[in-house]
């Protein structure tokens, strides 16, 4: 994960465009130093970019934000809209938005000098990882951190500073199924309410064989334009890292 975080971060995000010249980058020690080509460092950096979905997920906003959208569409009973594609998308650009400051923070002090030279790589890696690990444990609850140092048996971890990213990324994801599910309840039970008066109607008026969510959809649909759903649950959804 660190790996695949320094390569990404500091080759793409601070990389400038169109540069022509070679960048020896990675280096063996051994009897003699020798430097890996550019060439080989892009085979190795489009080896590592298979794990970024898998950084992505596990490091970033996109679990809660994904999660709370498609129990937001289950919620309205629109089935298949808006589509995985579209949800997809606004979950990825939404990820972008609220991780802008750590990416910011990155490339201006790790990304930025290890292009121009200033900074050796494991510096860099040191200086990068430090926001994101900041921001993690700022979502990370105590007990899920707490849960997993004991399954690891971690007995020296005497603060949540003091524990390291194998500690910190899987109690991170926990808490953010947490919270996305919290979340989800939240945004689900008004819909619930409708379906459950729309159905009471119904049955009151002996109409059985009529699908109650035939009915209640466009008074799901209606409330949630009345109310600006989707800039609420957005803009919620982005607040809530800040919080």
């Amino acid at each position: 994960m660190k790996s695949l975080l320094l390569l990404v971060t500091l080759l793409l995000i601070g990389a400038p465009a169109g540069a022509q010249q070679e960048v020896l980058a990675l280096a063996v020690d051994g009897a003699e130093q020798q430097n890996w080509s550019l060439s080989i460092q892009m085979l190795v950096l489009m080896t590592l970019l298979t794990l970024l979905p898998a950084a992505l997920l596990s490091t970033s906003a996109f679990v809660r934000i994904i999660i709370v959208l498609s129990i937001l569409r289950q919620a309205l009973g629109t089935a298949q809209t808006p589509p995985n594609q579209v949800l997809l998308g606004v979950a990825l650009f939404l990820t972008f938005f609220v991780m802008a400051p750590v990416i910011g923070d990155i490339q201006e002090n790790a990304a930025k000098p290890y292009i121009e030279g200033e900074m050796s790589a494991e510096l860099a890696l040191e200086t990068g990882i430090r926001p994101l690990r900041e921001f993690m444990l700022n979502q990370t609850r105590d007990s899920d951190l707490e849960l997993f140092a004991n399954i690891a048996g971690r007995d020296d971890i005497t603060s949540a500073e003091q524990a390291p990213m194998s500690l910190i990324v899987p109690s991170f994801m926990v808490s953010e199924l947490k919270t996305a599910f919290q979340i989800g309840f939240l945004v689900f039970i008004p819909f619930l309410v409708i379906d459950l008066v729309v159905s009471s109607v119904l049955m009151s008026m002996g109409m059985m064989m009529l699908s109650p969510m035939l009915i209640s959809l466009p008074f799901k649909i209606m409330l949630f334009v009345m109310v600006d759903g989707w800039a609420l649950v957005l803009g919620t959804l982005a607040s809530s890292f800040y919080t």
